[in-house]
């Protein structure tokens, strides 16, 4: 597995490889680097197409039927949201007793963690609503109408105050270096590899100085697809999503300080955390100035 692209000097460097390689679908000559950026992404077939505007009604077709048994459906917030919470690892001091605690989806005291949060592709919003009955104000944003519409109701139902945002998250109205907390849970790995350079774009954007960035993406070796880079390009496709390892998390995130990066823990179906076994759990935090 080849992780190569985090800039746009990585952008052009592929796009050169693949124009040398004489592939037919390089088909106008590439004149700067946004018109690189598309160039990619028409390179991929229009159904496999999980990251644009267009992708809207893909997604808003699986999440029709609520009844499936996709287990992120699920109200639960991830197991390892929680446990960077009540470990203090986002900033603010862990609830009392935590440490030998078993994880549960509690609410701590508003003024332990304060802060503002955004989460991207936040689906039925199910951690965005966590987040905010921890007293953080939070930004939710996804491409999918009818996920927003999901989670809008479910914010209803437990009077949970979230803004939330349908839309692509790269060029939504978001607050410029705004936040103290980005979390991603099952963004990351449905981007294809040069839309990486708009992720880290967005974090320089929006990360607050001293925030942190959370990502729950597929694990190498548990799920996603394995390919190098190159390959998704030459196949048009991104077979599922991309997996990561712990590695390619910290080349892609090197800007950023690693504070933790683990599988995320299984959790039991009747558990109140939501936890399985093929995602890769990772925190990050932005290096404060000065």
């Amino acid at each position: 597995m080849n992780r190569t692209i985090r800039t746009m000097d990585d952008v052009m460097e592929m796009l050169e490889r693949l124009s040398a390689s004489g592939s037919d679908r390089m088909d106008a000559p590439v004149a700067s680097g946004l018109d690189g950026m598309e160039t990619l992404d028409r390179l991929f077939a229009a159904d496999s197409d999980r990251w644009t505007a267009e992708a809207s009604a893909w997604w808003d077709d699986f999440y029709a039927d609520r009844s499936r048994p996709i287990p992120f459906f699920t109200t639960k917030p991830d197991e390892s949201l929680i446990s960077y919470v009540e470990r203090g690892l986002l900033g603010g001091p862990a609830p009392a007793g935590s440490a030998a605690a078993p994880r549960r989806a509690r609410t701590p005291s508003r003024s332990r963690t304060p802060g503002r949060a955004l989460d991207l592709g936040c689906g039925p919003g199910r951690n965005a609503l966590y987040l905010a009955s921890l007293g953080f104000e939070v930004d939710a944003v996804d491409l999918s109408p009818a996920a927003v519409g999901w989670a809008r109701q479910r914010a209803a139902e437990t009077a949970a105050d979230v803004r939330f945002i349908v839309g692509d998250a790269f060029t939504a109205d978001l607050a410029p270096h705004g936040y103290d907390l980005v979390y991603d849970s099952g963004c990351l790995h449905h981007l294809p590899p040069h839309r990486r350079v708009s992720y880290l774009d967005l974090l320089d954007r929006v990360l607050a100085p001293g925030g942190h960035l959370a990502v729950a993406c597929f694990a190498a070796g548990a799920m996603g697809s394995e390919l190098p880079d190159e390959d998704f390009y030459r196949d048009g496709r991104l077979h599922g999503g991309l997996a990561y390892t712990p590695e390619s998390l910290r080349f892609i995130f090197s800007d950023l300080a690693e504070i933790e990066i683990r599988m995320m823990e299984e959790q039991p179906p009747d558990g109140p955390c939501f936890g399985v076994p093929f995602l890769l759990a990772a925190l990050f935090s932005r290096r404060a100035v000065g």
